[in-house]
């Protein structure tokens, strides 16, 4: 089946208020694509591996597409849509308001993103999705399952996987380990599978949950060894209580390097005297700002490592006097 694709041509100003008229028509899917910069709260929401690369300058202009399935009555629905625009025209610039029209094959949403998934190795640990097995050689590799699902990454990344290196080199089968960011879980689940006796992981997004859930279950990890918080630990006391003090041996994060800077300076607080802090998702031209952050709250820098043109700053708090 073909979906008819629609795409308006807009302006920023105006994406908002088409965007919400178009839902009021009916229209439940929306794209929306302008170059606009992301605002420094926007990129300190961002626990991500890559923060997105905007193509050149903000010019102002705004693209905003919707899909209707063949049986919908097109003119119909494109109707409604020109006559919010004219509304909206009276008191806001909708620019050149043009509507173009194509075609797009009928895809599994869901499930699609699985093509681009499949098993890789870190040093000796085998991660796998779970519609692959283990294949003939592999059998004595620590296995690592992990269905990311849409909404997070899949570890794949040199960020995650500078970020597994380091975890192996310090925690011990003492180690109570802070996630920051912790998306699908995949740091936390390897690290008990490596022998760490907790996990606390937190994240923004709520989908965290259901998705940590899901790959505790499949790797065997108990509910009473992994437990995850939705909310900001970088401004909310309330997750930092619920986290609680001086009580962690590693607190990883891997994240913006844009987050790490704001962050580092709390996370002192979660950290024992002694603990080990691991932080990726830097790309290369960002490491002297995390290194800055880093000093800046105290902390001494153990080691850098590098992979690819991405690096990983690990640190430790001293110890009382």
């Amino acid at each position: 089946m073909k979906w008819k694709k629609y795409t308006l041509k807009t302006t920023v100003e105006a994406e908002d208020l088409i965007s919400s008229m178009m839902m009021e028509a009916g229209i439940q899917g929306i794209e929306i694509e302008d170059k606009v910069p992301l605002t420094e709260q926007e990129k300190q929401q961002m626990f991500v591996d890559i923060l997105p690369e905007l193509p050149g300058e903000n010019d102002g202009q705004a693209y905003i597409s919707f899909y209707l399935e063949p049986e919908e009555n097109q003119e119909e629905m494109l109707e409604r849509v020109r006559q919010g625009l004219q509304e909206i025209s009276q008191y806001c610039d909708v620019g050149e308001g043009s509507i173009q029209a194509s075609e797009t094959e009928d895809k599994d949403w869901i499930n699609n993103w699985k093509e681009y998934f499949h098993q890789f190795y870190v040093d000796d640990i085998l991660i796998k999705p779970s519609w692959e097995q283990v294949q003939p050689g592999d059998e004595d590799k620590l296995l690592i399952q992990i269905d990311p699902g849409t909404a997070f990454g899949t570890g794949m990344h040199e960020t995650t996987q500078l970020c597994i290196r380091q975890l192996r080199k310090y925690l011990t089968s003492e180690t109570e380990l802070l996630d920051v960011g912790t998306g699908s879980g995949i740091l936390s689940i390897i690290s008990l599978k490596l022998g760490a006796r907790h996990a606390v992981g937190t994240d923004l997004d709520p989908c965290a949950i259901e998705a940590v859930r899901e790959n505790m279950e499949v790797n065997g990890i108990s509910p009473e060894q992994f437990t995850v918080m939705i909310g900001n630990i970088i401004d909310d006391p309330q997750v930092q209580d619920q986290v609680g003090y001086e009580k962690y041996h590693i607190v990883v994060a891997n994240i913006l390097a844009e987050v790490l800077v704001p962050l580092t300076p709390v996370i002192l607080g979660q950290l024992k005297p002694g603990g080990i802090y691991i932080t990726s998702g830097i790309i290369d031209d960002k490491e002297e700002t995390v290194v800055q952050a880093v000093h800046a709250a105290g902390l001494r820098v153990l080691e850098i490592t590098y992979q690819g043109e991405w690096v990983s700053v690990t640190a430790q708090k001293p110890q009382k006097s």
